[in-house]
């Protein structure tokens, strides 16, 4: 296996959120796309992977747009404390997002471009439909997605964190493999059938969807706003976990279904 650095970016210097998932979290999205994807587009990932410099496989090489940070502005969308969905069209305030990231690099894998141009292309890919799926990932601008909520008990640091790498370990371990293993086991036909009948935007829609929930307690509901809780510390607790692990297992399926769905379609083009 090759060896690749990675770079420790400090919260503080980074525009909009921090890393989404973690890891371990997109390697997990990449290999069960790789793994659901037909054999001529596991085929023509190889090819591309092949000449990468930094990483062996296409889950590994997920990470790519974190290490160091691309495209800041691209990892996730913010909304106004007062929406409840996407608008339908474009990205919120007109600053590119996560949306304009999969279509763009969804037209550069899919066209007939340079070899190491499609190459980055894939890499980032894989890593914009697992930020996409990470509920805190679409929120609010001013707490950055959590960053601004201190957590305690089983999980340590701010409720981004929590989201992106404590609540994964918790619900599907650190074994990228067994994970996918895992997680491919509990995929019906019918669950596969309807969760690829989407979009980037409605998936972004989910996403906020579960920000916005009481159950996340990442804001609160007043006079048609999800304000934020200043000076609230969130307990990360057993009966926190076992509400949102379901939540956090079924984002990670759905975001490698849907990407696997969207690799066949752009290397069948």
């Amino acid at each position: 296996m090759r060896v690749f650095a990675i770079l420790f970016i400090t919260l503080f210097l980074l525009p909009g959120h921090a890393f989404a998932w973690g890891d371990e979290g997109h390697q997990i999205v990449c290999e069960i796309a790789y793994r659901l994807a037909t054999v001529d587009t596991r085929a023509a990932i190889r090819k591309l992977v092949r000449n990468d410099q930094e990483y062996d496989t296409f889950s590994e090489a997920c990470v790519f747009p974190d290490h160091p940070r691309k495209r800041a502005s691209e990892h996730f969308i913010n909304l106004p404390r007062t929406a409840h969905e996407l608008p339908p069209e474009g990205c919120p305030g007109g600053t590119p997002c996560a949306l304009n990231a999969i279509e763009n690099d969804s037209a550069v894998l899919g066209s007939k471009g340079k070899p190491a141009d499609r190459l980055i292309a894939l890499k980032s890919l894989g890593h914009w439909v697992g930020d996409i799926h990470q509920p805190l990932h679409v929120s609010f601008a001013d707490d950055k997605g959590g960053n601004g909520i201190d957590v305690s008990g089983q999980c340590s640091g701010v409720l981004h964190a929590t989201w992106d790498t404590c609540l994964v370990v918790k619900a599907v371990g650190t074994d990228v493999s067994a994970a996918a293993s895992d997680l491919i086991d509990t995929l019906t036909a019918a669950m596969k059938e309807e969760w690829v009948q989407s979009e980037p935007r409605d998936w972004a829609n989910e996403s906020f969807a579960i920000s916005e929930d009481v159950k996340t307690h990442y804001c609160v509901m007043q006079a048609g706003a999800c304000t934020k809780a200043d000076g609230a510390q969130v307990e990360i607790d057993h009966a926190y976990i076992a509400t949102n692990t379901p939540i956090v297992r079924e984002r990670l399926l759905k975001a490698g279904v849907r990407l696997a769905h969207l690799l066949d379609k752009l290397f069948a083009d």
